[in-house]
């Protein structure tokens, strides 16, 4: 089994930053699919970000592409999001999730939650306007 723990969140003003971090501890055997995952309060959870820790391209949504960046150190089996430009409704619980599979890589499935088995507890990120 796989453990994740996520931090680096808090609450910033519009336009701010903040680096979020995504540390895996337990079964780090094989190469895997990590993503950034958000949920507020009242809407269902919404893939953000994903990247396979063997290589490919990275995926993000829509809506934060061009101020939002996942990278990932891979000899300390971290997955980091880099959240620039940040605006109010980027407010929500920011979790982070790992799966064995290619999803990541693959790119079409991703952002659906289903995908994922192991997940963390959450950060939680507010930004004010």
């Amino acid at each position: 089994q796989v453990q994740l723990v996520e931090s680096g969140g808090g609450s910033v003003q519009a336009g701010g930053s903040l680096r979020l971090s995504c540390v895996a501890s337990g079964d780090m055997y094989g190469d895997k699919s990590v993503a950034w995952f958000r949920q507020a309060p009242g809407t269902e959870r919404e893939g953000v970000a994903a990247i396979y820790t063997g290589g490919g391209s990275p995926h993000s949504a829509d809506s934060v592409k061009g101020r939002f960046t996942i990278s990932q150190n891979y000899l300390k089996n971290t997955v980091y999001l880099d959240m620039n430009s940040l605006k109010p409704e980027d407010t929500a619980m920011y979790y982070c999730a790992t799966d064995p599979s290619f999803i990541a890589r693959d790119g079409g499935t991703w952002y659906q939650p289903h995908g994922y088995k192991a997940w963390g507890q959450g950060t939680r990120v507010t930004v004010s306007s």
